[in-house]
């Protein structure tokens, strides 16, 4: 029996907690699991898995080995895939972590097109909004929307992002004048508990300065949608992401404020690990997302 059997029947062991929890979704028996992995263990002559009726856990030499066995078989699997990409369909489970902000608005249409186009490949995706970690969580790539930062993971950016700082017409002649950033101080705001310093908002000069303004306000929510249903509703100001901001900002339901102090650094960005044989589906799908942003 050669070594790659033995070893994708270790991992299968491994992320399905269990022999009989791995036969279930292999289809294999768990006799048959059981001793792959046993001979494993012979070849390498070490421990791998402390096995009890009750109790399943990885030993020192079995999480040393796992971490650095599923690096393998990705790589033999990323290499069969760029193999097979100019002689098949694409095909295969696509695991993918995008924000719940993302996801919800318009522009979560482009992951519907992909699906559509692509049947065969089956998308898992998966909305938080926490920066997940792509390799320790089995995720093939993400969607972030983010100040790139070095991370040690390659990006793509798909389009240029910003939010925007709106409220209605109603809300800017009660409280205004609103020229300048720190007009906001003491008036009714919209806070977005998804943003670090949700209690700070931050602007920036014309010299690239920081200018953070201390708000509060009658609502506090963890999704923009929220938020801008709120400002809508005449309670507050609202720093609301372009693509949700945008049609009611343009048919004049809200009106944008302070854009020469917005901070322009942000983008949308495809992220995934560095892997010497990159998976054709993640190519594909990162490359069907630049083209669908292109066009909107």
């Amino acid at each position: 029996m050669d070594t790659l059997t033995r070893m994708r029947a270790f991992i299968d062991v491994v992320e399905a907690e269990g022999f009989s929890a791995a036969a279930r979704r292999t289809g294999r028996s768990k006799a048959l699991l059981s001793k792959y992995v046993r001979e494993l263990e012979d070849d390498l002559g070490a421990l791998l898995l402390n096995r009890t009726t009750r109790q399943f856990s990885l030993t020192e030499a079995g999480h040393t080995y796992f971490r650095t066995a599923a690096d393998i078989l990705k790589e033999i699997d990323n290499l069969a895939d760029l193999v097979r990409e100019n002689n098949a369909d694409l095909k295969g489970r696509l695991r993918v972590s995008v924000p719940r902000t993302f996801i919800d608005a318009d522009v979560g249409q482009s992951l519907i097109d992909f699906a559509k186009q692509h049947p065969d490949v089956s998308l898992d995706i998966v909305a938080e909004d926490r920066f997940v970690d792509l390799i320790e969580e089995s995720f093939d790539l993400a969607i972030r929307i983010t100040k790139l930062e070095d991370s040690g993971m390659i990006a793509r950016k798909l389009c240029d992002f910003r939010v925007y700082a709106c409220a209605t017409p109603d809300y800017v002649a009660k409280h205004g004048p609103l020229n300048h950033p720190q007009d906001l101080v003491g008036k009714p705001v919209i806070i977005d508990t998804n943003v670090r310093s949700h209690n700070n908002i931050r602007f920036q000069d014309q010299s690239g300065g920081l200018i953070s303004v201390p708000v509060t306000g009658p609502l506090e929510v963890n999704t923009p949608q929220a938020t801008l249903r709120a400002a809508r509703a005449g309670l507050g100001l609202a720093m609301v992401p372009d693509f949700i901001a945008l049609p009611h900002i343009r048919s004049g339901e809200m009106v944008s404020l302070f854009e020469d102090y917005i901070v322009k650094d942000r983008g949308i960005y495809a992220v995934y690990p560095h892997r010497r044989y990159l998976p054709a589906k993640v190519r594909v799908f990162v490359d069907f997302l630049s083209s669908w942003f292109r066009k909107v």
